[in-house]
C-alpha cells in the first residue's frame, strides 16, 4: 500500500491499495495500468475500471477521466517499473533461478527448489506458487507483473531467500520479466512450440535466448549441449557458461540405465565419475537434474553436496507422475503436448512396459496447428493403442483438431472420443495387467478451457472417480 505521490511525484497524495490491468479484477482505491496486450486495449476498459473503484490510471494515450492520470510512452514496459517499486523491489531481495526452454521448465524449476532446500526457495510457474508457507494454483506459467511482483513480495515476506522461475517465451515476448535479473538463468532445450504466438520458429528460438539478456553481472547461464540451438545460443551469451549433455559438456551424462521406479545414471564432472540414482523417471529427467546440480554448484555448493540432496526431490504433480489405486496395470499422467516432448516420455515407457502402452491425449485449441499432424504421428507410433480427445478446445471444433492429429498416419491403432472423462474411463476399462495408460497433455491443470470459460476438470480427479 502506497500513496501515488511515491509511485509518481507530484501527484495527489491519494492511497493505493493495489495495481491492475484487467478492469475486472479492480477494487477500490486501485491504480490501473492501461496495458495493450494480443486481444485488447486497456485503454478501452478505463471507464470500467473507475466505476470499479481505480482512483488512478496509467495511460500511453489521451483520455478523458475525472481521475488523476500518468502519462507514459509505453504502458507495457511502464507495468513492471510501477509493480516493482510499488512492492519495493522484492525481486532484488530474492536470489532468482529462472528457467526457459519448450520442455523441462517445470521438472527443472521444481527440482532446483527442492535441491536447494524447500524452507528457504520458492517455486513459482505452470504448477503454481509454492514455498513453505504456501501451494496455490495460478493461471499463467509466468504472469504478467501486477501479479508477478506481488507473488515476488509473498515469497520475500513469508522468508525465501532463493526463487526459481519458470520463464515462458510469451514473457519474453510480452515483457513479463522487465526489470529482473537471475543469478542463474537456464535453457533446458528448444523445439517448436507456440508458433501460433510467435509465428516462426526464429522468433520463438529468440524469445528464449532473451535470458540471456537478464543474467546479473556475475551470474551464470546453463545450457544444454545437446540441444539442437545450444551453438547459437552459446555464441550470443555475454558472461560464464556452464554446460551439460552427452558431449562436449562441463557435466557430462556418461550412461544411463532406466527403471519404473527409478533411474540410474553415471556423471563426470571435472574428471571425476559420479554414481547415482534419481527418483525422476526417464533418460530426459536426467537431462534435467543436471541443470539443477549445476544451480547448486552457482550457489557454492560442491558436487558431492549436491549429489547428497537428491534424495529431496519430488517428483512434480503431473509430470511422470504414477496413480496407485491397487490396479494391476499403471497409470500415469504426464503434461506432454509437444512432438519432441511425447517423443521422451515414449522411449521411456516403451522401454520400462511389460505390457501394452494406451495413450490418451489431444490438442489445445486456439494454438498452432502445425505441430498437430507430427505429434498425432508421434502417438499412435509409439502407443499400442491410441485415443484422440479434447485438451483445452476452446473455440476449435475437437473433430478438426483430431482430424489434424491423425491426418498423418494410415494406422487405425486409434480411437475418438471427444469428452476427455469418456476417453479416460475408455482407457481404464480396457487395461489389462501390465499395462500403461498414459493420460498426456494437461498435467496438473484444474481446468478445461471451452470457448472463454475455464471450467473445472482435472484428469487426476477422473481417474479418482473411476475407481471410487
Amino acid at each position: 500500500m502506497k500513496k501515488l505521490s511515491e509511485l509518481y511525484p507530484g501527484y495527489p497524495d491519494i492511497l493505493i491499495n493495489d495495481i491492475k490491468i484487467n478492469s475486472k479484477d479492480v477494487c477500490e482505491n486501485d491504480l490501473f495500468v492501461c496495458t495493450k496486450g494480443v486481444n485488447a486495449d486497456r485503454h478501452d476498459y478505463v471507464e470500467d475500471a473507475i466505476n470499479n473503484g481505480a482512483v488512478a490510471v496509467v495511460a500511453s494515450r489521451p483520455i478523458d477521466v475525472v481521475v488523476p492520470v500518468i502519462y507514459v510512452d509505453d504502458t507495457n514496459e511502464e507495468l513492471a517499473k510501477v509493480c516493482s517499486k510499488f512492492y519495493d523491489y522484492p525481486q532484488k531481495k530474492l536470489s532468482m533461478i529462472g528457467v526457459t526452454g519448450t520442455n523441462g521448465k517445470t521438472g527443472v524449476a521444481s527440482l532446483i527448489r527442492n535441491l536447494l532446500g524447500n524452507d528457504t526457495c520458492g517455486y513459482l510457474g505452470t504448477n503454481g506458487i509454492t514455498c513453505k508457507d504456501f501451494n496455490e494454483k495460478i493461471r499463467n506459467t509466468t504472469p504478467d507483473s501486477d501479479r508477478l511482483f506481488k507473488y515476488f513480495d509473498r515469497f520475500v515476506k513469508s522468508g525465501c531467500k532463493e526463487l526459481s522461475i519458470e520463464a515462458s517465451s510469451e514473457a519474453f515476448l510480452r515483457n513479463r520479466l522487465n526489470g529482473i535479473t537471475f543469478k542463474v538463468g537456464i535453457v533446458t532445450n528448444i523445439s517448436e512450440d507456440h508458433l501460433n504466438v510467435h509465428k516462426t520458429m526464429e522468433n520463438y528460438v529468440a524469445c528464449k535466448q532473451e535470458i540471456i539478456d537478464h543474467i546479473e553481472d556475475g551470474g551464470t547461464l546453463i545450457l544444454n549441449t545437446d540441444d539442437e540451438y545450444y551453438k547459437s545460443t552459446r555464441d550470443k551469451a555475454k558472461g560464464k557458461v556452464l554446460t551439460f549433455g552427452k558431449h562436449n559438456a562441463d557435466l557430462e551424462i556418461v550412461s544411463v540405465n532406466e527403471f519404473i521406479d527409478k533411474t540410474e545414471a553415471a556423471l563426470k564432472y571435472q574428471g571425476n565419475l559420479y554414481n547415482i540414482v534419481s527418483p525422476l523417471l526417464g533418460e530426459y529427467n536426467v537431462y534435467n537434474l543436471c541443470a539443477g546440480i549445476l544451480t547448486l554448484i552457482c550457489f557454492g555448493y560442491s558436487m558431492e553436496e549436491a549429489i547428497k540432496r537428491i534424495p529431496n526431490i519430488e517428483t512434480p504433480k503431473g509430470r511422470m507422475e504414477f496413480l496407485n489405486f491397487g490396479q494391476d496395470y499403471h497409470i500415469v499422467i504426464d503434461y506432454a503436448h509437444t512432438t519432441d516432448a511425447f517423443i521422451k516420455i515414449f522411449s521411456f515407457l516403451n522401454k520400462v512396459k511389460k505390457g501394452r502402452l494406451i495413450t490418451v491425449t489431444g490438442s489445445a485449441g486456439g494454438r498452432e496447428h502445425e505441430k498437430r499432424k507430427d505429434m498425432g504421428k508421434v502417438v499412435v507410433d509409439s502407443s499400442d493403442y491410441a485415443i484422440f480427445t479434447m485438451d483445452d478446445p476452446r473455440w476449435e471444433d475437437v473433430n478438426v483438431i483430431i482430424d489434424d492429429l491423425v491426418s498423418g498416419t494410415n494406422k487405425t491403432n486409434y480411437k475418438r472420443i471427444v469428452d476427455r472423462e469418456e476417453a479416460i474411463k475408455y482407457a481404464l476399462d480396457m487395461a489389462k495387467k501390465d499395462d500403461i495408460v498414459l493420460i498426456a497433455g494437461k498435467g496438473d491443470d484444474n481446468y478445461m478451457a471451452l470457448r472463454d470459460d475455464y471450467l473445472p476438470y482435472k484428469d487426476e480427479d477422473v481417474v479418482i472417480k473411476y475407481f471410487e
